[in-house]
């Protein structure tokens, strides 16, 4: 065949982008356990890091399956249902009804008391802004918090994933004094709010703060009734 013809052409390009394709597929393929292994480990380092246990990629599963030491999934009614809750898609169950998502919990010991870490989702202003909130025993008061973001401004909406700012909620009570749900209030310096309820907004990043205070009101006001159970059993 002439190599100079176009069907030559026409025939060797199609070859290799056929050979191309093939073999990204292969590749694909190949590293997703790989790759769904890594997912996965960042999850649970995101998980121990709501109750304040630092890790890394080698160590995150060991003290994973150490410190937490029971996980199930409720419904709005706080009953248990079948599901397991690490692989629960909290951006797909946000999508339907609240009386018909499973909601995920992750049960952490630590200092012979059960810490309660529930996994969160939501809208910030460039795209979904996600993490996980741990809370003691008395389903009231946060013991510790993990954000993260999918496009957020760095340096401003960007900074609900440092320390400093995730430190705020430690100590915050989601109800107030009376039983109602009061969630945490994200306001400016100058904004009025109870001060236990309140954590400080992320300066210049007000829709992004905005958007973290909705997020919890929301996941905690589905989480309400094994909230309440919970409480119950304490009695």
């Amino acid at each position: 065949m002439d190599r100079n013809s176009n069907t030559y052409t026409f025939i060797y390009a199609s070859v290799m982008v056929i050979l191309v394709a093939a073999l990204l597929s292969f590749a694909a393929i190949s590293l997703k356990p790989d790759q769904q292994k890594n997912i996965d480990i960042e999850t649970k380092q995101n998980i121990l890091a709501s109750v304040n246990i630092e890790t890394d990629a080698a160590n995150a599963e060991k003290i994973y399956s150490e410190r937490i030491v029971n996980t199930y999934v409720v419904n709005s009614k706080g009953e248990k249902v079948d599901g397991e809750a690490f692989t629960v898609n909290m951006k797909k169950e946000h999508s339907k009804p609240v009386e018909e998502r499973v909601l995920p919990v992750f049960e952490c010991e630590i200092d012979g008391t059960t810490k309660y870490i529930l996994p969160l989702y939501g809208a910030g202003l460039w795209g979904p802004i996600w993490g996980y909130i741990a809370l003691d025993n008395d389903m009231n008061t946060v013991y510790g918090a993990n954000f993260a973001h999918q496009g957020e401004t760095p340096g401003l909406g960007a900074e609900i994933s440092t320390k400093g700012f995730q430190s705020q909620f430690k100590g915050k009570k989601i109800f107030d004094e009376n039983g109602a749900l009061t969630s945490i209030v994200v306001a400016k310096s100058n904004e009025s709010a109870p001060a236990g309820h309140k954590v400080d907004a992320i300066s210049g990043g007000t829709i992004t703060s905005k958007g973290l205070q909705n997020m919890l009101q929301h996941d905690f006001e589905a989480y309400q009734a094994f909230f309440k159970q919970k409480k119950s059993e304490r009695q």
